[in-house]
């Protein structure tokens, strides 16, 4: 191989002429798009600017990050339970959690909430005593079962069979030596789950979590067949009313992905705080938005002549 043959100074990127083409008709579809907003009268942006900032929307909104917190509390505490008896080799705890999971993950949320909303056509009277024996307590369905109780009920239970999979995918993740590790020094079960084992499944936790976090942000909007006043029940009682159905879906929309957009920054930053050890630099949400994303570096032209043709391999061994 000569010289010449190795010379790279001339040297071009790729073309990659589909890449103009993808980005043509994006470019299009956007320009038809940004005039069907602009030039459509029907979407009454007025209307929705006139409702964005409205009381009423805004107590719905409180709402709806409320029933989303409370939920996602309740779901984390119990698929943290469940996980420790899926994994647990007492086969009582670990075919309960097993059951649990396959009903709730195998069931609509939307099926479970009507169900318990319609508890007391099953149950009239909630009792507390021995079986077979007159009760201690007892008190109607209807006075504690509450569409408030159904959403918080419905919402965490039905979260809490996500949340039992995605920790016991995490903690099974970290290597069983890593344990070893840690008996081995003397910790007790308790320290070896909080300094050894946690720390490492965080990295396989965190991101669906964050996910799950979105999924039921959107899922509160369920609950509005149940007459609960979040955000979506909050705009349908005012388009029930003016008819003004699109605006306020529209008003609904925007909400939802502003929530949506900010939860995605937050968990961005989570992930990089517990992908500190990983070798690998991601680009997050957060690095999406900003244009943050870092672009390979660009290899230095090799100039002409500094390359030498390998030596012949004359047999020899040294």
């Amino acid at each position: 191989m000569t010289e010449s043959q190795l010379d790279v100074s001339n040297a071009s990127r790729r073309k990659h002429p589909w890449r103009l083409v993808a980005v043509g008709v994006i470019a299009i579809l956007a320009a038809q798009l940004l005039q069907l907003f602009i030039t459509n009268e029907r979407f009454a942006w007025g209307t929705v600017g006139k409702y964005l900032f409205s009381d009423v929307i805004f107590k719905g909104l409180l709402m709806t990050l409320g029933l989303t917190v409370v939920a996602m509390l309740l779901g984390t505490a119990l698929g943290v339970i469940l996980a420790i008896c899926r994994i647990s080799k007492n086969p009582v705890l670990s075919g309960f959690a097993a059951g649990y999971i396959w009903f709730f993950r195998g069931t609509p949320l939307l099926v479970q909430l009507i169900f318990f909303y319609n508890l007391s056509a099953l149950v009239p009277q909630l009792s507390f005593g021995i079986p077979f024996a007159p009760p201690m307590w007892a008190t109607e369905t209807n006075s504690v079962v509450t569409p408030m109780l159904v959403a918080i009920l419905g919402l965490g239970l039905h979260e809490a069979a996500y949340m039992a999979e995605i920790v016991r995918g995490g903690l099974l993740s970290v290597d069983p030596g890593q344990r070893e590790a840690g008996y081995s020094v003397g910790m007790t079960n308790y320290r070896v789950m909080r300094r050894v084992i946690l720390p490492q499944a965080m990295r396989f936790i965190i991101p669906p979590t964050g996910n799950q976090v979105i999924s039921m942000l959107k899922a509160t909007s369920l609950v509005s067949v149940i007459a609960m006043a979040d955000l979506f029940y909050t705009a349908q009682s005012i388009y029930n009313r003016t008819f003004e159905t699109i605006p306020l879906l529209i008003v609904s929309v925007i909400w939802y992905l502003v929530m949506t957009t900010l939860l995605n920054i937050g968990q961005s930053f989570i992930e990089r705080h517990y992908s500190r050890s990983s070798k690998r630099d991601e680009p997050g949400f957060f690095q999406f938005l900003t244009g943050g994303f870092k672009r390979p570096a660009k290899p230095a032209a090799v100039p002409a002549g500094s390359v030498k043709a390998p030596a012949k391999d004359n047999g020899e061994v040294l």
